[in-house]
């Protein structure tokens, strides 16, 4: 056996040895567990996914939640005052809550506790007064003086109404000067023209339409007009027959409609006001005057001052005063408006004050629940108040 044949025959031999040093020189290594590795790698390529994965956003509208039906709060008693007489009591007139309340709070119309003082003259003196229907004009000039001190000022009866039927802005304290029976343009330049022109205060001529164009006075009183500080307020035709419920049809047009066209049409404006002829009146009249376009009666009642929606009248007679018409059953307080007498207006001055500054803190005092009934009740249909 030659050398080479020696050492091909031990080749494997010594292969075997040389795999056995590597080993023993090799680090062991563990015994490797199949579930584990296959746990592992399930998961790291789990939170491989959860961190490549976008994240699923919802394309569902969420449900609103329910919406309670708000509860408006209860509405205040109209305001009452002690100064009026017992039987006396305050009449509202606007039947329509929302409208009354969105009037009320408008920024720019009258403040609660507006009043208006209306007093009545007949005949003014310069002497002593010798009837129960005349006043002194002594008597008279302390009474402008003390209006005025007091802070009222006189007013249109254009603007009365304005003020009653929707709240229009006027004088916190306001008075509305009436004199009854058609004086002459000497009267009113004697007495009120001095006031017009110092206070710019107006006053009232209850006309009475009996002689047409044909009355002696017409003609000054057509200039006083012209000149636009006298205004001019029916007081019946024949005038010296009061109208009531047992008037004739006939009679109530000819004093109503009569008065319209007369004035209308020698003083170049119709009339808004009946002053009531003698202080009569029942419904009937109110109705017949409402369909000639009448807005406004006045009485010979003295029963207090007026205010917006606010009107003192009685529902019954005064055994004291039986003579004196009760308001109430007419069912229309603008069209029998309560009047003081000259005589006696002075005497109630600070009254009326003081009932419009109760009034106005009455009214102040539930400001907040009255805006909240409109937002909830009136706002959707009756818009915001300005």
């Amino acid at each position: 056996m030659n050398k080479q044949n020696l050492s091909l025959r031990f080749l494997p031999l010594t292969l075997s040895l040389f795999a056995v040093v590597l080993g023993a020189c090799q680090p062991q290594t563990p015994t490797v567990d199949p579930n584990a590795i296959m746990t592992q790698a399930v998961q790291t390529a789990f939170a491989s996914i959860q961190k490549t994965k976008p994240v699923a956003t919802s394309t569902k509208t969420p449900l609103p939640s329910p919406t309670l039906p708000l509860t408006p709060p209860a509405l205040p008693a109209t305001f009452t005052t002690t100064a009026l007489n017992s039987l006396d009591t305050p009449h509202t007139y606007i039947n329509d809550q929302c409208q009354y309340l969105k009037a009320k709070w408008t920024s720019t119309n009258a403040a609660p506790g507006t009043v208006v003082m209306v007093i009545m003259f007949h005949t003014i003196s310069k002497d002593a007064a010798t009837e129960a229907n005349m006043i002194s004009n002594q008597d008279f000039k302390k009474l402008m003086n003390d209006l005025h001190e007091a802070g009222f000022q006189a007013i249109y009866t254009q603007e009365l109404a304005d003020f009653l039927y929707s709240n229009a802005k006027i004088p916190q304290r306001s008075v509305l000067l009436t004199q009854d029976d058609r004086h002459a343009d000497q009267n009113f330049t004697d007495h009120f023209l001095p006031y017009y022109q110092e206070w710019g205060w107006p006053v009232v001529n209850g006309w009475i339409s009996a002689l047409g164009g044909q009355d002696p006075v017409l003609p000054g009183n057509v200039a006083l007009s012209k000149d636009g500080w006298v205004d001019y307020q029916a007081h019946g035709v024949v005038h010296n027959i009061p109208m009531s419920d047992s008037s004739t049809d006939d009679f109530l047009t000819s004093e109503l409609d009569g008065s319209m066209k007369n004035i209308t049409t020698y003083f170049g404006k119709a009339p808004i006001a009946i002053i009531w002829p003698g202080g009569g009146f029942g419904v009937r009249p109110v109705q017949s005057a409402r369909k000639y376009g009448y807005q406004l009666g006045f009485t010979t009642n003295p029963r207090g001052p007026l205010m917006y929606n606010w009107v003192p009248l009685a529902d019954q007679a005064n055994p004291e005063q039986p003579a004196v018409l009760a308001e109430g059953p007419v069912n229309d307080p603008p069209m029998v408006l309560p009047r003081y007498w000259d005589t006696d207006a002075r005497a109630h001055i600070d009254e009326v004050r003081r009932i419009g500054e109760e009034a106005a803190a009455y009214e102040q005092s539930h400001k907040v629940s009255e805006l909240e009934y409109y937002r909830i009740v009136c706002e959707p249909t009756y818009g915001p108040i300005p």
